[in-house]
């Protein structure tokens, strides 16, 4: 059923590219030629755009086979983070168009030219405009349907090209009525837009290898999900790898009643990872065991108090595994403190300083997880 999915995934998105590709390349035949006759910079510089758009979808097809083929020896969780290097390269030949771009329209400031637009000039410009915002929202809603950062980068390209080529129209118009030639300008215009479109595709693509924090919508519905099985009573520090889009790898904590044994718990360690997997596609690798006190009501109400000392505390997020060893007189729990509170130490120095003074019998082990 997976396999069916992944075959269908890159199908579409190279359905998806194939029409773009065809999009752009005939764009970009019509603009050369109106360009070159009204001697347009504008409009060449327009062409110039819709061809590295071409570009841009010939690498999101050849990516997208690569990132779907086999696991290997080399790599046994696949090839899925190629996307996100190809969005990388798709940035980088977006950004060498618009540094192009930039240069010789500064040219033209410095050396301006005579220019002659037709009817046909405005038809094409219209035309072109329309079709661009078709195309870019076309592709951007496959590119979110299915999860492939290179198509919403280049549907998201497609619809700023509309407005480029609406302001080439913008100056065409008043040459026409006014003889004011803001050609140049417009070009300017076009390669600053085409530059910082570059940019925020790289540094989407570098985050998303760095390791982006995964949404809290994703997390949350992961959560629900394991908390939602019988006996689990807490999900808690899902970390989720991302191998490529709808790729995730991860592990989270657990916590379950102290009473079950390790012939309770192995099966239900199963078939968390397995209903996990079948309805998010998420594959935990992982799955970390915080044992609950139920047989000692004291034991219940001692964790309710602490419960209430931590979290009366600035800039603690959440509060977890807690377990109280009789035997030992050991108390043990994980607190989460966010990253925007400065003092942390001092934080944690309180609460351990205040829940010794309210059970100074015991041992206190306090851990600080990740914010994730």
């Amino acid at each position: 059923m997976k396999k069916i999915k992944e075959e269908k995934r890159e199908s579409v998105i190279i359905k998806t590219s194939i029409i773009g590709i065809f999009t752009n390349l005939l764009l970009v035949i019509f603009k050369a030629i109106i360009g070159l006759i009204s001697n347009s910079i504008a409009i060449l510089l327009d062409a110039v755009n819709n061809l590295s758009d071409a570009l841009s979808s010939i690498v999101t097809i050849i990516s997208t086979k690569i990132a779907d083929s086999e696991p290997d020896k080399e790599h046994p969780l696949g090839h899925g983070r190629i996307e996100y290097l190809s969005a990388m390269i798709v940035a980088g030949i977006i950004f060498y168009a618009g540094i192009t771009s930039l240069v010789e329209s500064i040219k033209k400031i410095f050396n301006p030219v005579e220019v002659k637009y037709s009817n046909v000039t405005f038809i094409i410009l219209i035309v072109s405009i329309i079709l661009k915002l078709l195309l870019g929202k076309y592709v951007k809603n496959i590119g979110e349907k299915f999860n492939s950062p290179s198509l919403v980068a280049s549907g998201s390209d497609a619809t700023f090209d509309a407005i480029l080529s609406a302001s080439v129209l913008v100056s065409a118009i008043l040459y026409i009525f006014t003889d004011i030639n803001i050609e140049a300008y417009v070009g300017i215009l076009i390669s600053i837009f085409i530059i910082k479109s570059g940019i925020e595709i790289f540094m989407e693509a570098v985050n998303e290898i760095l390791g982006k924090r995964v949404d809290k919508k994703t997390i949350n519905e992961i959560k629900n999900t394991i908390c939602g099985i019988e006996n689990v009573h807490g999900a808690y520090d899902l970390i989720l790898h991302n191998y490529g889009p709808d790729k995730y790898v991860g592990s989270v904590h657990i916590e379950i009643p102290d009473s079950m044994s390790a012939e309770e718990i192995d099966p239900l360690e199963r078939y968390i990872a397995d209903v996990v997997f079948k309805k998010h596609n998420v594959y935990l690798s992982g799955i970390t065991i915080y044992s609950v006190n139920t047989k000692n009501e004291e034991i219940i109400k001692i964790r309710s108090n602490i419960l209430k000392i931590v979290m009366s505390n600035e800039g603690i997020l959440e509060f977890h595994g807690f377990y109280l060893e009789e035997k030992n007189k050991t108390i043990r729990f994980d607190i989460i403190i966010d990253y925007s509170i400065k003092n942390r130490k001092e934080i944690y120095n309180k609460i351990l300083n205040d829940i010794k003074k309210e059970y100074p019998d015991y041992s206190i082990n306090i851990k600080v997880d990740i914010d994730i």
